[in-house]
């Protein structure tokens, strides 16, 4: 949820294109799952009927209540959750919802939780290390660095953080957490620092950003959270329900495209196969064939949007691309 900082700090981004792709109904139900401070949730809130509904979900404290004064005036149409939108499925069971018209998805960090030094994501400051989202539950930053193995360090930092020089970086938080335990952002950004080779030290970009990248996702279980909210906001969506989807890294978006892409056509017939035998629905279609960044105009008001993607899959009940298998009627939709 890369915004810039003004009160709470929250510019939300790919803001229009995000409201557009839901294809908002006055009288449909909506869930913003991660609310942040409640810029798209406004959004969608203003566009709601009387008998429409909007779900806010998010699982940082702050956001939610920033988002609870954001959403004030929409009491009569607003739900607003503490919880991980990967419990999707139980939060609209509490709340007696069964199918939705759509979901939006803001992932990552937002620059509140940048610029508050005390919550320990960011590696331009001196801070205890934390980097929970929710810090009210799991093991901070602090634990992970002093407490895996360089093996899983290695692993951590490697696969989240696509660093190359992950194996240095690993030996190097081992080596010096043996003399006295890890406990700061700034400690940590030293180390990073000194692993690096002293020709990659100053190539623009700070060493520590994507070892910190890794660790958050780690803490936060992000990869495994987005898989699970994915599968679950699919089951959730009603006919013609829009799921939109703003990443921050190659690793997010990659795991969205794969995941609409395999939603659309799931058949696993041989290619020669004149229709297809294996059964497998599609979901429905990609909105997006390629992802929708960032204007410049938004670039130059708001510099974190830069790696903003925003890619968007329509529910269509069985929408079939091979073929026309006997369950499938001959406008390619089930009968």
């Amino acid at each position: 949820m890369m915004t810039e900082k003004t009160g709470f700090g929250h510019i939300p981004v790919l803001l229009d294109e995000a409201i557009d792709a839901l294809n908002i109904k006055e009288d449909g139900i909506y869930v913003d799952g991660t609310a942040g401070g409640g810029g798209h949730s406004y959004e969608i809130a203003v566009r709601l009927g009387k008998n429409g509904r909007l779900i806010c979900i998010d699982k940082d404290s702050d956001a939610i209540e920033e988002a609870g004064r954001k959403l004030a005036g929409f009491k009569d149409r607003t739900s607003i959750v503490k919880n991980n939108f990967a419990e999707i499925k139980n939060v609209l069971k509490d709340l007696g919802i069964g199918k939705v018209n759509g979901i939006l998805l803001d992932l990552g960090v937002s620059s509140h939780q940048l610029d508050s030094a005390e919550r320990g994501f960011s590696y331009m400051a001196d801070a205890p290390l934390d980097m929970r989202m929710d810090r009210e539950s799991g093991i901070d930053a602090k634990t992970l660095v002093n407490t895996y193995s360089e093996e899983e360090l290695f692993r951590v930092i490697k696969d989240y953080g696509e660093e190359r020089f992950a194996g240095r970086i690993a030996r190097m938080i081992v080596k010096k957490r043996s003399g006295h335990p890890i406990e700061t952002t700034g400690e940590l950004a030293g180390i990073i620092r000194e692993a690096y080779p002293a020709k990659a030290r100053n190539t623009g970009k700070n060493p520590a950003m994507r070892t910190f990248q890794a660790i958050r996702i780690e803490v936060n279980d992000e990869l495994g959270s987005l898989k699970t909210a994915l599968e679950d906001c699919m089951d959730v969506l009603d006919e013609e329900g829009r799921l939109a989807v703003i990443t921050f890294h190659s690793l997010e978006d990659r795991m969205v495209k794969n995941f609409f892409r395999d939603s659309e056509n799931p058949c696993t017939c041989p290619p020669n196969f004149p229709v297809c035998v294996c059964h497998k629905v599609s979901k429905g279609r990609v909105i997006t064939r390629k992802s929708i960044v960032p204007k410049q105009e938004e670039l130059d008001r708001n510099t974190r949007a830069h790696s903003a993607r925003l890619r968007v899959f329509e529910r269509k009940q069985r929408y079939c691309l091979r073929g026309q298998p006997d369950h499938v009627s001959s406008n390619g939709f089930g009968t």
